[in-house]
């Protein structure tokens, strides 16, 4: 008896045919997980932008820098109108803003009122947390050149590497203690000034940040306050400068002129050098409110007018 082979296997099966239904299946689980990933990378985004940093949100109409200026009760309400004008005028031309307060709106304790600048500008700061710089200037002072911002000036980054004082001493003649000469202007937080008997603490620049509250509050420090130094939150500045690098780290000294020229001549501070030439930024008339025999109201008359007509002048032409 004979029987029939099984047929040979071909080498070439036929293609395997997915069932339309798995496919579907597949299909919208595919969507579902695209689905899935694009909502959690959107509530992701939301939580970031939520619980963000306020001050890396800066509000249009933020001012770049705000003028903080200090004044002591005793002089005339004409003064400090003036002085008010001044630094008001200044602030309208490159759209900074102005701080002002008094000598006697902080707590203090038993330290002189001069101390009252530290917590006007953390005051500052508070009401603006998103202006980038605050420009401290002295009661004393007036802006004699508005056509010089801040920025261009001074806080640039390539300017201030111009212009920063390098391996100077800290404390002049010959403090051991030196700027350093490798720091990069984007690092600066805090511009000052010195003279021929030690640092400007009346006027000087510092940028807003986490450094700028802990040098504020630290420069405050009950302990300076009581320590009776000879030239009270001046000494204590130079104190913190020398022996905490932190401090010295972030610190640029710039030529005099530039932000703080003098008005009189004082020989021990560095006599004719230093003093105020036309086109100077700033003129301080440094001291006359602590001398009995000066008047500051009558120093700054002539300073007063040679901004006031130069002012005019520019607006009518």
């Amino acid at each position: 008896m004979h029987f029939a082979l099984p047929p040979r296997k071909t080498s070439h099966p036929p293609p395997y045919a997915r069932s339309s239904r798995s496919s579907t299946i597949r299909r919208k689980q595919l969507q579902l997980g695209a689905f899935i990933a694009c909502v959690s990378l959107l509530l992701f985004y939301l939580v970031i932008r939520l619980f963000q940093n306020p001050v890396d949100r800066i509000p249009p109409g933020t001012p770049e820098v705000v003028i903080v200026t200090v004044v002591e009760p005793d002089l005339g309400n004409e003064y400090t109108e003036r002085l008010k004008e001044n630094r008001q005028d200044y602030a309208a031309r490159h759209g900074y803003k102005t701080f002002f307060s008094n000598t006697t709106d902080y707590e203090v304790g038993d330290a002189p009122r001069s101390w009252s600048i530290v917590p006007s500008l953390r005051h500052a700061m508070t009401l603006n947390p998103h202006t980038t710089y605050f420009f401290l200037l002295s009661s004393q002072a007036l802006i004699m050149n508005p056509s010089l911002s801040i920025t261009d000036h001074i806080m640039a980054p390539r300017r201030l590497e111009s212009i920063m004082l390098k391996d100077k001493a800290v404390v002049p003649p010959d403090s051991v203690i030196h700027t350093f000469s490798h720091l990069k202007g984007d690092r600066i937080d805090l511009v000052l000034t010195q003279d021929g008997e030690g640092l400007c603490q009346e006027s000087f620049i510092v940028r807003q940040g986490e450094w700028a509250k802990f040098f504020l509050d630290s420069w405050f420090d009950p302990l300076y306050r009581s320590y009776n130094f000879q030239k009270a939150e001046g000494h204590a500045l130079e104190h913190m400068v020398q022996w905490h690098p932190t401090i010295l780290t972030k610190l640029a000294l710039v030529p005099q002129r530039l932000l703080n020229a003098y008005g009189v001549d004082i020989q021990s501070r560095g006599g004719t050098e230093v003093m105020y030439k036309e086109g100077d930024f700033v003129v301080n008339l440094v001291g006359c409110a602590n001398d009995a025999g000066r008047s500051c109201e009558q120093e700054i008359n002539p300073y007063y007018r040679q901004w006031k007509d130069a002012f005019v002048k520019e607006t009518n032409t």
